[in-house]
């Protein structure tokens, strides 16, 4: 299948007998434009807060310096926690270093792992390689071993999630609340799984575009006896 398409995506008429239930594509598209919207907000709300906590503050004087690509701030194996009003833990983030380079004034962290609880008590976690980030976090950037799972409440996390992003990388957009990748990505919810070569998620207008060559598997539901 090669074909670029966006939520809502009505199911094509066909024959009776494929009217018991709605096409694959239409099913994915469904179920992923359903969870995306909270996934993506929570990943962003988790990781703008964290780089306004963490970035370094100018220092002070007024004679200019020449910057060099050299890291002037560094932290490692660092985790930073964020509790809600009655004592809970509402965020956290992990990670094995960080580097600020005041030349581009941007963040480099490797190893990161973002946990997020939402106030209806969903987790979404995500983690890669390496994160980049500049300075007002209007654009992020997670490379190497994507992986974004978002739980349903009181789900537990060795159990398959609601909804997995998996890929090489992921960007964000947290003014224009987008989500994208020009790599591929898989994917997967509870009821079925959907490689791409590419996609785009714009959580203001509820579209969600996939482009290029496409592959889907889906696992029917079991019919009671």
């Amino acid at each position: 299948m090669s074909a670029t398409s966006s939520t809502p995506l009505a199911p094509p008429p066909g024959p009776a007998r494929r009217r018991e239930a709605p096409p694959l594509l239409w099913r994915l598209q469904n179920l992923v434009g359903t969870y995306l919207p909270l996934l993506i907000l929570a990943l962003l709300a988790a990781f703008t807060w964290w780089l306004v906590k963490s970035t370094p503050l100018p220092e002070d004087g007024s004679a200019q310096r020449v910057l060099r690509h050299e890291p002037d701030y560094q932290m490692q194996g660092f985790e930073l926690q964020r509790f809600k009003p009655d004592g809970t833990l509402a965020l956290q983030v992990r990670g094995r270093e960080m580097r600020h380079y005041p030349d581009t004034d941007t963040l480099e962290i490797d190893g990161i792992e973002l946990r997020a609880l939402g106030k209806d008590g969903t987790l979404t976690v995500a983690q890669a390689r390496q994160a980049l980030s500049n300075a007002d976090a209007s654009e992020i950037r997670l490379q190497g071993d994507v992986l974004v799972r978002r739980y349903a409440q009181a789900q537990p996390e060795n159990l398959p999630a609601q909804l997995e992003i998996s890929g090489e990388f992921l960007q964000l957009n947290p003014p224009r609340e987008l989500m994208s990748s020009h790599l591929p990505v898989t994917l997967r919810t509870g009821q079925g799984s959907f490689s791409v070569q590419s996609f785009e998620y714009d959580n203001l207008s509820g579209q969600l575009q996939f482009h290029g060559r496409s592959t889907a598997s889906y696992l029917p539901r079991r019919k009671r006896p």
